[in-house]
């Protein structure tokens, strides 16, 4: 199924419409496709499944906002079922820092990992100088390169995605991030 399916371009009208049996059909058309994908990425079936219920809630939610400029049907709801997948995986891991149960030996000093060990105050502004200067970095680089860097490492598209979704040549993303990475480097090598 390519990016101009008629068909889902018209169910995801009719969703926007508020009609349940274009959600319906189109969840009987492209729900196992979506459901691999997930499972894939969680590898368990059961979030698989509420993730996949999730993401045609997701549809359902936002068809009104769906632009065929950026994407075909399809293309745009297997990145919203990534993206709930990804943000699961999140969870997931944030979940396990936290249930982590403590050591318990009484003689023994453990350290706590570093994503978890509580700052003193001298880390916490260095840490917050490092952010600023990578947020002024970032903000110092044109729009085409910064929009890219942004929607690649925040948001966890692809080169291959940020390609169609931006409708650029696969090669010219690639260029594009790189040439923001080495300008942003150097930028924070200036600043150190």
């Amino acid at each position: 199924m390519h990016a101009s399916d008629p068909t889902d371009l018209s169910l995801l009208q009719r969703i926007a419409a508020r009609d349940t049996a274009a959600l319906a059909e189109l969840y009987d058309r492209h729900s196992r496709l979506v459901f691999g994908l997930i499972l894939r990425i969680v590898r368990d079936r059961g979030e698989a499944e509420d993730i996949l219920q999730e993401t045609f809630v997701r549809v359902w939610n936002r068809a009104e906002i769906y632009d065929a400029r950026i994407g075909g049907p399809l293309p745009w709801i297997v990145r919203v079922a990534r993206n709930r997948a990804l943000d699961r995986l999140r969870a997931r891991k944030v979940r396990a820092l936290v249930d982590a149960p403590a050591p318990a030996t009484e003689t023994a000093v453990v350290e706590p990992a570093p994503d978890t060990a509580i700052q003193s105050p001298e880390a916490a502004v260095l840490e917050a100088e490092r952010r600023r200067r990578l947020t002024d970095a970032l903000a110092g680089l044109p729009v085409e390169q910064r929009r890219l860097i942004e929607a690649a490492f925040f948001e966890g598209y692809t080169h291959t995605e940020l390609s169609q979704r931006f409708g650029l040549p696969l090669g010219t993303v690639k260029t594009r991030i790189r040439a923001g990475m080495i300008a942003m480097r150097q930028g924070l090598e200036h600043a150190v």
